[in-house]
């Protein structure tokens, strides 16, 4: 999708929109005044729009890997009036992320989430400086004090994997869509150490929340909203910001509600979870100025774990599955696997290190899956001269992890899907240095940790009780691997079958 198709499917009338774009040229009518250094190069832009006749809106990932042949490894687009260096290739966006993580690691602030978030209260994904370290290590802490990456988080997402498995046995070999029920059940995980507890899928206040998740982060990669970014002054003209801005509304009233329940029940001996740890500092912190524990950070943060701990990990998952369909043939090698190495017992995360094959399918899931092929976007926190080339501080950067995981210098077959990419040819698993599902540096996903073991564990449940197989009258060569595209790529909307081997 281009500018014209979003310009068009837009409300109000073509004039207006013209009138826009004229103001908007008075105020830029210097898209580059800067004098200094050669920054880096990229194609031209025109007064205005940038380079945003050249980018496909819809998949822009795809059209910057071709500008990346074009102009190398550090180039820059015009996103209308905003300059963007964007970062392709593993040897790049290692040396930024990694090597200069101060310089890259600060987080540019898009308008839709400005408006969003209160009061500039970011939460632990979106704020900057000395309040997202506080925020970071705060979170890290006590998600671990609760249990992520520790037996009693295994203990519960093995409880959860039983709880999905009833749920496709309720089907009886029907074909029906997992996206719904996989949703809920890695949600609800999150939802375990975030407010001490899990639903019922059937809960209309948790199907709510999931429903909140997944819908904004789709919508946050819309080419509606991202034509809003770089031009927010249309502002109500854009159904999608309208959407966006309305579901936090819906959002916090709910938290509101969870909160209360949780504060009234609160025993400071005994947190139940990252709400309540939240509580308690708030209290301990009143009165400090400037203190980054505050109502709306929390709100803030509780709704990026969700998103950061349920759409991505849930995704892989519904990929995972589609995949083994798709390829029966490594479905069977990966169940001869499991069943010879630890029969129908419950598989623990310590059994990874026995199950080199069914490993190594998880890991190729996530790299050909590409589920965030554009990280959120960087900002540098200071002038920088980068392979060569002059970066001001305050530039947008985006880490384009789609080169990364699809780097033809890195990978044998880097756009087949090919689970030998992570094993050594005596059968045991290899580590790739160019696995870069959770980004890199300081910004790295705070629970990738959790995400490997929900991997393992939901993936070794479901192919232990199940075979996965297309619905009737669809063969595998039928099955569409075309992704939806958003700020995630989730799998097309289809069916399968889960029949049981029990």
């Amino acid at each position: 999708m281009g500018l014209s198709e979003v310009l068009v499917s837009s409300p109000g009338s073509v004039l207006g929109l013209v009138l826009v774009l004229l103001l908007v040229y008075l105020i830029y009518n210097n898209l580059d005044s800067d004098q200094g250094p050669p920054g880096p190069p990229g194609p031209k832009p025109v007064p205005i729009l940038g380079n945003l006749l050249q980018i496909d809106l819809k998949k822009p990932y795809e059209t910057l890997i071709q500008l990346s042949k074009e102009y190398g490894p550090v180039f820059m687009v015009w996103m209308g009036p905003q300059k963007v260096v964007v970062l392709a290739g593993y040897k790049t966006i290692k040396e930024a992320l990694v090597n200069h993580a101060e310089v890259f690691g600060d987080r540019h602030v898009v308008p839709i989430i400005r408006d969003i978030m209160v009061k500039d209260n970011y939460g632990v994904t979106w704020s900057n400086g000395e309040k997202w370290r506080e925020l970071r290590r705060f979170a890290l802490t006590n998600l671990r004090d609760f249990g992520m990456g520790k037996r009693v988080c295994e203990e519960k997402i093995i409880e959860e994997a039983q709880c999905l498995c009833q749920v496709f046995n309720n089907f009886r070999k029907k074909a029906f869509d997992m996206t719904e029920p996989v949703n809920c059940a890695v949600s609800n995980i999150t939802s375990s150490l975030v407010y001490g507890s899990r639903f019922e899928y059937s809960d209309p206040e948790f199907t709510t929340i999931v429903k909140y998740t997944t819908t904004n982060t789709q919508l946050l990669g819309s080419p509606s909203v991202q034509i809003y970014n770089l031009f927010p002054w249309l502002g109500h003209l854009v159904p999608n910001r309208n959407k966006m801005f309305k579901q936090r509304k819906k959002s916090d009233e709910q938290n509101q509600r969870f909160f209360k329940k949780l504060r009234d029940t609160l025993n400071p001996h005994m947190p139940r979870g990252f709400v309540d740890a939240f509580m308690l500092r708030q209290k301990k912190e009143s009165g400090v100025p400037n203190s980054p524990y505050q109502e709306e950070n929390m709100a803030s943060s509780i709704l990026q774990l969700f998103a950061a701990g349920t759409e991505t990990t849930s995704t892989t998952l519904r990929w995972a599955l589609l995949l083994m369909v798709k390829y029966p043939h490594i479905q069977d090698q990966v169940r001869e696997e499991i069943f010879r190495v630890i029969g129908a017992r419950e598989v623990q995360t310590e059994d990874r290190k026995d199950l080199p094959f069914t490993d190594s399918v998880i890991h190729e899931t996530q790299r050909i899956a590409n589920v965030v092929p554009l990280s959120l976007p960087h900002q540098t926190s200071q002038d920088i001269t980068f392979q060569n080339y002059f970066i001001k501080k305050g530039t947008t950067v985006w880490p384009l992890l789609t080169s990364v995981l699809y780097d033809e210098s890195e990978w044998e077959k880097p756009h087949s899907f090919y689970p030998a990419h992570f094993l050594h040819k005596d059968g045991t698993f290899r580590k790739r240095d160019a696995f870069m599902p959770f980004s890199a540096g300081r910004r790295i996903c705070l629970g990738q940790g959790l995400a490997r073991m929900e991997l393992i564990i939901f993936f070794v449940t479901l192919v232990q009780r199940f075979w996965f197989t297309p619905p009737p009258g669809v063969t595998e060569e039928e099955l569409d691997l075309t992704p939806v595209n958003g700020f995630t790529l989730n799998p097309r909307p289809h069916h399968l079958c889960a029949v049981s081997l029990t």
